[in-house]
């Protein structure tokens, strides 16, 4: 795959955010695929990033082995699979401005909830129902753009997990729909040889950055932590609107 100087640029930067998600900072994901829209297809940006989430993942893993709700995994990884077929099934019919639209709308009225609320201190329990329809939601948004970040905390924010817990969740969870999601884009010609080499070159920054995100979740204040998921995830999710609307 050949890229211009400001291709390389904004891969760069899409690399780094990705390498950030998997470190605990899972809204960093949501800025990739766009960032790389203004010099390709979406399409092409999320079968070119795939390899680097893939790679990422399992120094993510490794960094998060101990850090993670065990519920939450065992209602929501049954739950993306679920969207993940759904995605793959409608790959070919339903317009992914759609899909950005829906996940804008949901991350904003989320995140503006999230705001004018007050998040109160005490660990709630993971609810069956709401999990697999947030992670159904998830594994078809993030089959299609990498976007599944504000569904997962839709779900998750609320059950005022501790921070590191919040952060590896999101990591073994994604590591799971990331390599679920492999064959299928194989099947449908979004990730080849021809991207394969740039995604492993992407894969070294992104790989170094999972340990940036580490750094910071665990030196940032709690309350903080969340704050900057909530806003960012706002901003976001508007970006993600303002793209479906204007195409």
């Amino acid at each position: 795959m050949e890229l211009s100087l400001l291709g390389w640029a904004l891969a760069l930067l899409a690399a780094v955010m990705v390498g950030l998600s998997k470190g605990g900072i899972p809204m960093a994901a949501s800025i990739s695929v766009p960032v790389l829209t203004i010099v390709m297809d979406p399409v092409a940006a999320a079968g070119l990033l795939l390899p680097v989430y893939i790679v990422a993942d399992m120094f993510g893993l490794w960094a998060y082995r101990k850090h993670f709700d065990k519920r939450v995994l065992a209602i929501m990884i049954p739950a993306t699979t679920i969207g993940i077929g759904i995605g793959w099934a409608t790959a070919e019919v339903v317009p992914e401005r759609w899909v950005t639209l829906m996940v804008g709308v949901i991350g904003a009225v989320f995140a503006l909830n999230a705001l004018f609320r007050h998040r109160h201190g005490a660990r709630q329990e993971a609810k069956v129902a709401p999990g697999l329809f947030w992670g159904t939601i998830a594994g078809f948004t993030s089959f299609v753009s990498h976007s599944g970040a504000p569904p997962f905390q839709a779900y998750t924010i609320p059950l005022n997990l501790p921070k590191q817990v919040f952060a590896g969740t999101a990591t073994v969870l994604f590591t799971y729909v990331n390599l679920a999601k492999l064959g299928p884009y194989i099947a449908l010609g979004e990730v080849n040889w021809d991207s394969l080499g740039t995604a492993l070159i992407l894969a070294i920054p992104a790989s170094a950055s999972v340990f940036l995100g580490v750094w910071l979740v665990k030196r940032m204040p709690t309350e903080i932590f969340f704050k900057v998921v909530i806003w960012a995830l706002l901003l976001i999710s508007l970006k993600l609107i303002q793209q479906a609307i204007t195409g």
